[in-house]
């Protein structure tokens, strides 16, 4: 199974630089240093189509920069600045099936850090303003002095299997024949095995056990960890609850392999490449595949 989208960085995050300001400044002024460019929060690209950087910065202003780790010996930053975030969800699935791995996995970094300091202007505990540290991996409150870290929201998302067949649905807002991986956030003093057998409860109905842990994605919109999960159902039989799906439907191998070659006959569009719902239908289809090889003749 490739890798899924947003995990093939290969720089050392350097996390023991970031609690020395005076070092990490000094790496942002250096002649090696490079600023990741963006417009808003999307990124920009050279002529090459990959990433493109800005020049050294001759004076730094650290608290509006994150330093996110070293390339080699090339210091990389990003700019943290206000945002909406809001490009159209066709314009950046397409930007990101064209994207170099490890520059998807860069920009999906950034534009977490940066979203979540844009919401955490002002202090949980008692309201007032927080500043940036540890790098832009942080924010105080001077008032209270109160630490504050990006956060990270965990979700479930998993192919219930029966028979031969797993379960794919949509929700509305899908762009026509799509169908992915149900999925769902991991609740309060909720496991992840907890989770995927209640979400595809309530979502489709359908009793599962034997929860088996296959892969996570940090998913950047705006920062998720994706938990991706097989599960072997009690049943085939769907009731769906139309307030989170629009559709829902089993298939079987050669409608899952069908889908993820593009197949114009293929009885649904599978998720994008980048997408760890795809690495899963993969990951189903190579498991399966294998098993039947272990049958006799």
């Amino acid at each position: 199974m490739n890798a899924p989208g947003f995990t093939a960085s290969t720089i050392d995050r350097a996390d023991n630089l970031r609690l020395m300001p005076d070092k990490v400044a000094a790496l942002a002024a250096s002649p090696q240093a490079r600023l990741m460019r963006l417009t808003d929060i999307e990124p920009q690209f050279g002529p090459d189509g990959r990433l493109s950087w800005a020049s050294p910065i001759d004076d730094p202003d650290m608290d509006a920069l994150v330093f996110l780790g070293l390339d080699g010996e090339a210091p990389l930053f990003a700019p943290l600045g206000q945002t909406d975030g809001m490009a159209s969800a066709i314009a950046r699935w397409t930007m990101l099936d064209a994207m170099a791995p490890e520059d998807a996995a860069l920009w999906g970094t950034a534009r977490s850090l940066i979203l979540w300091h844009n919401r955490h202007s002002f202090c949980s505990n008692c309201g007032a303003p927080t500043v940036p540290f540890r790098a832009g991996w942080g924010r105080k409150c001077p008032a209270c002095v109160s630490d504050h870290f990006p956060r990270v929201d965990p979700v479930v998302i998993m192919l219930p299997e029966y028979r031969g067949k797993v379960l794919v649905g949509r929700q509305p807002q899908f762009p026509p024949r799509r169908y992915s991986a149900l999925a769902g956030f991991i609740e309060p003093g909720e496991s992840i095995e907890g989770a995927v057998v209640r979400e595809i409860m309530e979502e489709a109905g359908i009793r599962v056990s034997e929860v088996r842990y296959v892969a996570s994605q940090p998913w950047p919109f705006p920062s998720t960890l994706m938990v991706a999960c097989l599960a072997t159902a009690a049943s085939d039989e769907i009731l769906l609850d139309t307030t989170e799906l629009e559709d829902a439907m089993w298939v079987d191998r050669a409608q899952v392999a069908a889908a993820l070659a593009g197949a114009e006959d293929a009885p649904f569009i599978a998720p994008p490449s980048f997408a760890i719902a795809h690495s899963l239908l993969v990951r189903w289809l190579e498991q399966t595949s294998a098993a039947d090889d272990l049958l006799p003749a």
